[in-house]
């Protein structure tokens, strides 16, 4: 028998949508269950965390996670992707090559924030880069879903990648949007982040979504289409950003 989303510790978000919020950074972990293949958005801070994540969806899907899609390269969302081997990995344009320069970083910024740093260097060491760039939107068929992932940055990174999942059985569309948008703290803006082009992108993220899909941040609950535009509209006035 199955286990069910709630009974995993995922939260169910439509059918065959669930998303985890991670115990330490709170970021979120998406998945979606189709009839031939199961997508993850995103992969937990460590080995340890992406093999717990590939038990639980087992158990969840009854089959294995087929393909990874990464939001953005960020020690908290992508360093558990090693424990899926065999898997197609999705990343926006260019993430196969900022990856490869950025391991030293990613590990540092781990162990910065608490991770082990035994298991920061470990997870590091094979640290996965994406089999599969996506420029502008590219579908990924999971049988009788198809999950679309579109860059939608540069905006907290120069690398956002989001995932427009469509609704089935009354259910909402589901938007991951990474760390685009964060709902239990203000979106956070490194020394990586483009904020002149980052309200562009959640206009982009807007209209993939559409007014009534549900949007599910990097970090926080899920919000609706007004939260994200007014995200929007502070980081305009945060960063001086004209709105033409």
């Amino acid at each position: 028998m199955r286990t069910t989303w709630e009974e995993a510790g995922w939260e169910r978000l439509g059918t065959g949508v669930g998303r985890r919020r991670m115990p330490g950074w709170d970021e979120t972990v998406g998945a979606v269950v189709g009839s031939s293949g199961v997508l993850i958005v995103d992969t937990g801070a460590t080995l340890r965390d992406g093999a717990e994540l590939r038990r639980q969806l087992r158990a969840v899907a009854g089959r294995e996670v087929t393909h990874v899609a990464l939001t953005h390269p960020h020690f908290d969302h992508v360093l558990g992707t090693a424990a899926f081997a065999g898997v197609q990995v999705y990343g926006a344009a260019g993430l196969d090559e900022y990856l490869p320069r950025a391991q030293d970083d990613l590990r540092r910024s781990a162990v910065s924030y608490g991770v082990d740093p035994d298991a920061a260097a470990e997870a590091a060491d094979v640290l996965v880069h994406p089999h599969h760039l996506v420029s502008g939107e590219r579908t990924v068929d999971l049988g009788d879903r198809q999950v679309l992932l579109a860059n939608a940055g540069p905006g907290h990174t120069a690398y956002d990648l989001v995932a427009v999942v469509p609704g089935t059985h009354g259910s909402p569309d589901v938007v991951f949007c990474g760390d685009l948008v964060e709902e239990s703290g203000e979106p956070q803006a490194g020394t990586d982040a483009v904020p002149s082009r980052w309200p562009a992108a959640l206009d982009r993220l807007l209209a993939l979504g559409g007014e009534d899909a549900v949007y599910v941040p990097g970090h926080g609950a899920a919000v609706d289409a007004r939260f994200v535009r007014e995200q929007r509209d502070a980081l305009r006035r945060r960063f001086g950003v004209s709105r033409h």
